[in-house]
C-alpha cells in the first residue's frame, strides 16, 4: 500500500522527504482509521491548507500535527454520526439520583429519544432580550450544552499589524481591552450609508434550468470580454489562433482546460481560445519552459509561446491576472481605446476615503446538537457592546446539512426557524440599538428555506424591517460609507485550493493566492467546471458572477483557516500602481458543537490601514 500512498501523493502534486519514514507513518494512519490512500491524501490536502503551508513537500515534521487533524475528522465524523447525545443538567443528574420523575406529566426520563422535537419547540417560545440575549428562565437554565459551558469566549486569535489611531493621534496599546475601544471609536454621529450594487437573480429558482448552450454562451463571452481587456491594457500585442502552426513567437489568450475527467495536472492542459480567433478550438498547452505559474480549470490566461507543430502550443510565458483598466486612457491607440469604451471594461478602484466600521460572520449560526442558536445570541450580545456601524452576516442561516434539519421527524418549517430563530432576534437588536445600525444578510446554497440555484436573489423580507435589516444577493456588491465590498458565501477559496496547480510559487501565503485568483479573473466563481456541491446554473443572471470593478474589501467565508489579508493586485505592471484589496474570511460561527470565529473590521480610507481582528467566540 505504501506505493500507492506515493502515487497519490504525486498524483495531488506533493513530494515526500524522508521517504521511507513518512510512507510508514502513512501506511499506520491508513491501518489505524481505515482509511485508502486517496482518503488519506484528501485529509493531507485539508491539513496542508488549513496550516497555511508554503512548500508542497510532505515532511516527517508534519505528521504529528497531521495525525491530531486525523484524530479531530475521526471524532467530527462520529459526533455528526451519533446526533442524538443529549448532555443533562445537574437538577436532572439530582431528580435521577433522587428516583424522582422528571417530567411528571409522562413519568419517564425527558431524554433525546423520548421527546426529540419538544425540547427544542419548547425553548423556541422563550422571550429574548432586546439586545438579543435570551431572557432567564428556569427551564432554558436547565439545558447545559457543550457552547454554554466553554471557559473562554471572545478570544482574539489574530489581528492585522496595523494598529486603529485614536483621536489624540496615538496608537492603541495591544492589551486585552484593545478590541472593546477601538470599534467604538468609530462609531459615526450619523448611520452608514448603504447601496446595494449589481443584478438580482429572480427567486423562485430552486432547479437548475441551463442548458449546455447557455454554460457555452457564458464562456464565449467570458473569453471574448477578457481577450479584449488584455488588447484596451497596451501591454500585449493582438492575440492570434493558437493553433495554427507558428515558428514565430505568438501571444494567445484562452481558458484553461483539463483533457479529462480527472484532476488537472501539467501533462493535461488544454488551451480553449475565443470563437473569434480559433473558432473555440483548443490546443495541448506545454508549461516545461514557464518559471513559474498558478492555473486552475475555467482561468484566462494569457499565453506567449511557440507552436511548432500545430498540436502544442509551448510557452514561455503566461500571464494568469486580467489587466486592469483606466475608465479613459488618452495614450491608448484608437483602436484599442475603442474596444475598451465599446466593452465597458473600466476596472479600476475608484477611491474610497471614509470611515467604515464593520462586523463580519458566516453561518452556520448554531451548533450541530440543538436548534437553539447560541453562537447567533452571542455575537449580537456582543454587537451590541462594540456598536459597530454594520452587521453582515452570511448563510447559511438554517443549515440544509445540519442534524436536527435532516431529520424526517422535523415538524417545524424552515420559513418558521429562519423567522423566529433569525429575524426576530435580529429585529430586536437594530430596535434596540437603534438606527445608526444596521444589518446585512446574504443567503448561502446550503439555506434551506431559500431558493439554492446559485447565483441566488437576496431575502424578500418584510417591507418594514428593510431601512435597518438589508438583504444581498449571493455574490453581491455594495457599497457602504462609500467603501465598496464584494461577498460571496460560495466556498470558492476551498473548491479553487482543490483544483489548482502550481510550480515553484514562493512569495505569499496560498490562501492570498487563492483569493486573488477571485480579483485576477474579475469573477466571484472562475471555477470551471463548477464544485459538485454547487448547483451553478449560468441561465440564472450570469452576469451576477462578475467582479466588474476591484473592491476595496471582499468577504469570502470558508471552511479553510480565518484570514484577513491585503491583497496586492498589478504586481507584474511596474508603469501602474499597485492595486489593494482587504480579502476577509470570517470563519465559521459555529463548528461542531462548539464555537467558530467571526471578523471586525475598522476600515480608515485604505486596505492597507485596516485594522481586523479575527475573534473565537
Amino acid at each position: 500500500m505504501e506505493a500507492e500512498i506515493k502515487a497519490e501523493f504525486n498524483k495531488s502534486g506533493f513530494n515526500i522527504a524522508e521517504e521511507d519514514v513518512v510512507l510508514n507513518k502513512c501506511l499506520t494512519f491508513c491501518t489505524e482509521y481505515k482509511l485508502t490512500p486517496s482518503d488519506l491524501v484528501s485529509s493531507w490536502e485539508l491539513y496542508y491548507l488549513n496550516r497555511q503551508l508554503n512548500e508542497s513537500t510532505v515532511q516527517n515534521a508534519e505528521m504529528d500535527g497531521f495525525l491530531l487533524h486525523l484524530q479531530n475528522e475521526q471524532k467530527e465524523a462520529f459526533i455528526k454520526e451519533e446526533s442524538g447525545w443529549h448532555a443533562y443538567s445537574f437538577r436532572d443528574v439530582d431528580m435521577i439520583l433522587n428516583n424522582e420523575p422528571i417530567d411528571t406529566k409522562e413519568g419517564i426520563l425527558d431524554t433525546p429519544t423520548d421527546k426529540p422535537l419538544a425540547r427544542y419547540e419548547e425553548l423556541g417560545d422563550l422571550g429574548h432580550g432586546t439586545n438579543g440575549s435570551p431572557v432567564s428562565s428556569s427551564k432554558q437554565s436547565n439545558i447545559l450544552t457543550p457552547f454554554g459551558q466553554r471557559t473562554n469566549k471572545f478570544v482574539v486569535q489574530y489581528h492585522t499589524k496595523t494598529e486603529p489611531i485614536t483621536e489624540k493621534g496615538n496608537k492603541e496599546t495591544e492589551d486585552e481591552d484593545m478590541g472593546d475601544e477601538f470599534i467604538r471609536k468609530a462609531q459615526p454621529k450619523n448611520r452608514c450609508s448603504l447601496v446595494i450594487h449589481g443584478s438580482k437573480p429572480e427567486p423562485g429558482c430552486r432547479f437548475m434550468y441551463d442548458k449546455i448552450e447557455d454554460r457555452f454562451i457564458y464562456l464565449v463571452n467570458r473569453i471574448k470580454k477578457h481577450t479584449s481587456s488584455f488588447l484596451a491594457s497596451g501591454q500585449y500585442e493582438e492575440p492570434t489562433d493558437p493553433t495554427v502552426a507558428s515558428q514565430k513567437s505568438m501571444f494567445a489568450v484562452g481558458m484553461i482546460c483539463c483533457d479529462g475527467e480527472g484532476r488537472l495536472n501539467e501533462k493535461s492542459v488544454l488551451l480553449q481560445s475565443s470563437i473569434e480567433h480559433s473558432g473555440g478550438e483548443h490546443v495541448r498547452l506545454e508549461l516545461e519552459k514557464v518559471n513559474q505559474y498558478s492555473i486552475f480549470p475555467g482561468q484566462v490566461v494569457g499565453v506567449v509561446g511557440t507552436n511548432p507543430s500545430g498540436h502544442c502550443l509551448v510557452a514561455s510565458k503566461l500571464v494568469d491576472a486580467i489587466p486592469l483598466l483606466p475608465s479613459s486612457d488618452i495614450n491608448l491607440h484608437p483602436a484599442k481605446k475603442l474596444a475598451l469604451n465599446e466593452e465597458g471594461l473600466s476596472n479600476f478602484q475608484s477611491p474610497a476615503l471614509a470611515e467604515l466600521s464593520v462586523i463580519v460572520a458566516a453561518g452556520p449560526f448554531t451548533t450541530t446538537d440543538n436548534l437553539l442558536f447560541e453562537p447567533l445570541k452571542e455575537l449580537l450580545a456582543y454587537a451590541t457592546r462594540k456598536q459597530p456601524q454594520l452587521l453582515i452576516l452570511l448563510g447559511p442561516f438554517v443549515d440544509s446539512e445540519h442534524p436536527e434539519i435532516q431529520k424526517p421527524t422535523f415538524n417545524r418549517s424552515f420559513d418558521e426557524v429562519f423567522q423566529h430563530e433569525i429575524i426576530t432576534r435580529l429585529r430586536d437588536h437594530v430596535e434596540y440599538m437603534g438606527s445608526s445600525t444596521r444589518v446585512l444578510l446574504v443567503p448561502s446554497t446550503r439555506d434551506a428555506n431559500h431558493d439554492h440555484v446559485f447565483p441566488q436573489p437576496p431575502f424578500d423580507l418584510n417591507p418594514e424591517m428593510k431601512d435597518q435589516i438589508m438583504c444581498l444577493a449571493n455574490p453581491g456588491i455594495f457599497d457602504a460609507n462609500e467603501v465598496k465590498v464584494g461577498c460571496c458565501s460560495v466556498d470558492v477559496i476551498k473548491h479553487l485550493g482543490g483544483e489548482e496547480i502550481s510550480k515553484n510559487l514562493t512569495s505569499g501565503s496560498r490562501l492570498s493566492r487563492l483569493a486573488t485568483h477571485i480579483i485576477n479573473q474579475r469573477s466571484f466563481y472562475p471555477l470551471y467546471p463548477p464544485a459538485e456541491s454547487v448547483p451553478l446554473d449560468f441561465s440564472i443572471a450570469p452576469e451576477a458572477l462578475d467582479l466588474s470593478s476591484i473592491p476595496h474589501m471582499l468577504i469570502l467565508p470558508s471552511d479553510l483557516a480565518p484570514f484577513v489579508k491585503v491583497l496586492s493586485l498589478n504586481e507584474e505592471v511596474k508603469e501602474q500602481e499597485h492595486v489593494k484589496c482587504l480579502c476577509v474570511n470570517p470563519g465559521r460561527l459555529a463548528k461542531g458543537i462548539g464555537g467558530g470565529t467571526f471578523v471586525e473590521i475598522y476600515y480608515n480610507g485604505i486596505p492597507e490601514t485596516a485594522y481586523g481582528s479575527i475573534i473565537r467566540i
